[in-house]
């Protein structure tokens, strides 16, 4: 089957099944994940084993997409204006929540997961830290559901959702290490001070310098076009995202850094910013979800599945062990309420966005093929879980806070 013919069908069955369950009053993201599962290779047998070779190019344009807009909420002045409290507060719980998983799953791993030859260093320890690093994001469609909901008023309610959009930039900043230090113990790399701290920090800087000059080219381009138009917009931002990830990919850079290095000098040194990330914001936002989320569900594995359930539950588990520690400390740091000590955790339990895309992208790497259906597995399946549970937390802090009530 054409490689177009796959993303149409996927694109448009992903966004039935998500306006279904919207008129159910669940997420949409519950529905664009059912229709991946009924469009997948093991059910539906017209489409692909070899779906990575089919959506690969679409997949990496949509993750272009978002990673862009995140690096756009990096505005020095709002930083400046959220405070050291909320700095604070996402600093901690995100990297609380991504070392209480490496640890945790790197001690649960080799009893649950059996794996031909596999060896703690070469095989246990880099799935624990890519699985690690995406559970350090949060989902913020979740909080901003309920605020439109029952209009909470507050600094617990305004926390969580500043706090849970600012997220998605350290776990950008998570996997990019993570993916380098799992690469070179998979590949079975001897320790050497080169190895182990050099080549990271120059991936890690090459991206920044990358980005930097793919930003720097935009705002000139930019400031040129004397047509402002919606349309002119898209076609610049597509051709430079494209053009500074296939580069990146190119020269051995990590792309989601680069492309999201690029959003931060967009948005902290173009005039035209307003326009650029509303242009994104209202015409590729629900695209990316729908082929993210769809596409997961395509890439289950269920014999992979059936086996990863405890991999789901000590995920869940670690997760939001570290989410609440992590926030409460933050805010105990910054001198925060106690409210916001207590309740802030319980909003940045939803789990979503960008981490699909992550997850989508280790399994295009080949040096994680022995890992990768597993990561996918126990990501989906935790997003499932989390997705639903979320709003129940979300609610549930608030109302303890005092900011919304059952009426």
């Amino acid at each position: 089957m054409q490689s177009l013919i796959i993303i149409g069908v996927i694109i448009l069955t992903g966004f039935i099944f998500g306006e279904i369950v919207s008129k159910l009053r669940l997420p949409k993201v519950i529905g664009y994940i059912l229709a991946g599962v009924l469009l997948n290779p093991q059910i539906c047998h017209f489409m692909p084993k070899n779906l990575n070779e089919h959506t690969g190019l679409a997949t990496n344009i949509a993750l272009s997409f978002i990673t862009f807009s995140i690096g756009g909420t990096i505005f020095y002045p709002k930083l400046k204006e959220l405070g050291k409290s909320i700095l604070c507060i996402t600093v901690f719980e995100a990297e609380f929540a991504f070392l209480a998983l490496i640890v945790g799953l790197a001690a649960v791993i080799p009893i649950f997961v059996h794996i031909p030859n596999a060896t703690f260093l070469a095989t246990f320890l880099p799935m624990a830290l890519l699985i690690g690093c995406l559970g350090a994001p949060t989902d913020p469609s979740i909080a901003m559901a309920i605020k439109l909901q029952y209009n909470p008023k507050g600094e617990v309610s305004s926390t969580m959702l500043s706090v849970a959009a600012f997220d998605d930039v350290l776990g950008i900043m998570n996997y990019s290490v993570a993916v380098v230090i799992a690469q070179i113990l998979v590949m079975h790399q001897s320790f050497s001070a080169y190895s182990s701290f050099v080549h990271p920090v120059l991936i890690i800087a090459g991206s920044f310098l990358l980005g930097t000059i793919f930003g720097i080219v935009f705002n000139v381009v930019t400031k040129f076009i004397d047509k402002e138009t919606e349309g002119v917009f898209i076609v610049v931002i597509l051709g430079l995202l494209t053009l500074c990830f296939g580069i990146a990919g190119v020269i051995g850079v990590d792309e989601l850094l680069s492309i999201m290095t690029m959003g931060i000098v967009v948005v902290n040194f173009n005039e035209k910013r307003e326009g650029i990330f509303k242009v994104l914001e209202r015409y590729i936002d629900e695209l990316v979800f729908v082929l993210f989320f769809t596409l997961s569900g395509m890439q289950l594995d269920f014999s992979v599945l059936s086996k990863s359930y405890m991999l789901i539950i000590f995920f869940a588990i670690f997760r939001t062990i570290g989410k609440f520690s992590g926030a409460a400390t933050g805010a105990f740091v910054a001198k925060s309420s106690s409210a916001v000590k207590k309740y802030t955790g319980g909003g940045l339990i939803p789990l979503g966005g960008i981490v699909i895309g992550l997850a989508l992208m280790i399994k295009q790497n080949p040096a994680f093929s022995s890992m990768s259906d597993i990561i996918i597995s126990v990501i989906v399946g935790s997003t499932i879980i989390h997705e639903l549970i979320g709003p129940i937390f979300v609610k549930l802090c608030l109302r303890k806070a005092g900011e919304i009530n059952d009426d």
